[in-house]
């Protein structure tokens, strides 16, 4: 499999250098796509010189910080323009350990997508406050009912695609960010049948820079989730009897 994991950054220049050599160092066969929207700090001319000296790394240059979705959607589009199988979303800070990378991509072998999951048996955080643990289970929680989507963490950042499921997904409608981006493309690639599997993982606290986690992510996780569990559900409830379900 040809494996390329999109790393989108704002602000990490003290981030970069060390996850990239770390992630090459656990899955030597991996490339690397450094989505930079603009860094005022100059992450995208780090990440020009990493990729100016390593094959393996990439750069994908955007104007502005337009969020995580836009991101990683532009990584998606420039994942398939180059022929790869297998799409890796993983953060820049160093709360995703590239060393369980291989253990996602072992875990493709019976499955179509598989999600690093701090919050089934072996999974765990490291430094979060309480009310950051709270909020992430609550959110899980509130997504499994809204949605009827049978996982424990829905929202985490670290997964795998393989590229049939990403070039099924309508990319260019998805407009969610943080946490609802990841909730929208899991729940629609598991309504179209493809096969999801979680894996555990640890997750840890940032160490340099700050959270972009924020209140206005918060929100739109959270009216975006409960929208789309009211519309499914009433799309659901106008099928004829003995009509298929999604």
């Amino acid at each position: 499999m040809r494996v390329l994991v999109v790393v989108p950054t704002y602000d990490e220049r003290d981030n970069l250098l060390p996850i990239a050599a770390r992630l090459h160092a656990a899955v030597p066969e991996a490339h690397l796509l450094v989505v930079d929207d603009g860094s005022p700090d100059g992450t995208g001319e780090v990440a020009d010189g990493l990729a100016a000296r390593e094959p393996w790394a990439h750069v994908l240059h955007r104007t502005e910080k337009a969020g995580l979705g836009a991101a990683y959607v532009a990584g998606f589009a420039w994942a398939r323009e180059h022929d790869y199988d297998v799409v890796v979303e993983m953060d820049a800070d160093g709360s995703h350990a590239p060393e369980e990378l291989p253990r996602l991509l072992d875990a493709l072998a019976g499955a179509d997508v598989v999600l690093g999951s701090r919050w089934v048996p072996g999974g765990r955080v490291q430094n979060w406050p309480r009310w950051r643990e709270a909020l992430s289970r609550g959110g899980n929680a509130w997504t499994r009912t809204a949605l009827g989507l049978p996982l424990a963490d829905a929202t985490g950042g670290f997964r795998a695609y393989r590229r049939h499921v990403l070039d099924a997904l309508p990319l260019d409608d998805v407009h969610s960010q943080g946490y609802c981006f990841q909730v929208d493309l899991v729940w629609q690639a598991w309504r179209a049948g493809h096969r999801v599997v979680e894996v555990p993982i640890t997750f840890v606290e940032r160490v340099r820079g700050e959270s972009k986690m924020s209140r206005a992510i918060v929100v739109e996780a959270l009216w975006r989730v409960t929208w789309w569990g009211v519309t499914s559900r009433r799309s659901r409830d106008r099928l004829p009897t003995g009509a298929g379900r999604p």
